[in-house]
């Protein structure tokens, strides 16, 4: 992997978030976890460069988040879309992750975890964290489709500073 600067990133975050996925993993080496999600954003706020993420504290990965202040986003190459899909679909508190032969940890400079075979990770520091409220959606289609008892809790919100990045070379 080569180290990036943020605003050298190229590519197109709708695409990578939504279309492709990423993984969003919190811990250490001796203990992490981690999740698809498929909702984020990147940006600049601040003065600096940001990513968005969205986590709903009933999540294992929510845990980890509140526990360390940080956490990684990796994208990872199409051929890893199955092993995406099974770490969005399992929770780490019932389903040992590592398991999957497809994923190979490695520690950041800051301790996060990340993955040898992403083609970019983002190391982020949180900024600020607020909380979903049903009475401030200013539009109630997606409170009407996305939550409710049947569908889980509102989604923390987390923004923070990408300190550094790394693109497969």
């Amino acid at each position: 992997m080569k180290e990036i600067k943020p605003e050298e990133i190229n590519d197109n975050f709708i695409k990578l978030i939504g279309s492709e996925w990423m993984l969003v993993t919190a811990g250490n080496k001796s203990d992490f976890n981690m999740m698809t999600a498929s909702w984020g954003g990147m940006g600049f706020l601040w003065a600096r460069p940001v990513a968005t993420i969205y986590v709903r504290p009933e999540r294992y990965t929510h845990d980890y988040i509140e526990k360390s202040h940080r956490f990684t986003l990796t994208f990872f190459p199409a051929s890893m879309r199955k092993t995406l899909a099974l770490m969005g679909s399992q929770s780490g508190r019932t389903y040992d992750k590592m398991q999957e032969p497809t994923l190979s940890p490695i520690e950041l400079p800051s301790g996060e975890i990340a993955f040898e075979e992403a083609r970019l990770i983002l190391d982020c520091e949180i900024l600020y964290k607020d909380a979903m409220c049903a009475d401030k959606f200013i539009n109630k289609q997606p409170l009407e489709n996305w939550y409710g008892e049947a569908k889980g809790g509102l989604h923390d919100i987390y923004i923070a500073e990408i300190k550094q990045a790394w693109i497969k070379e």
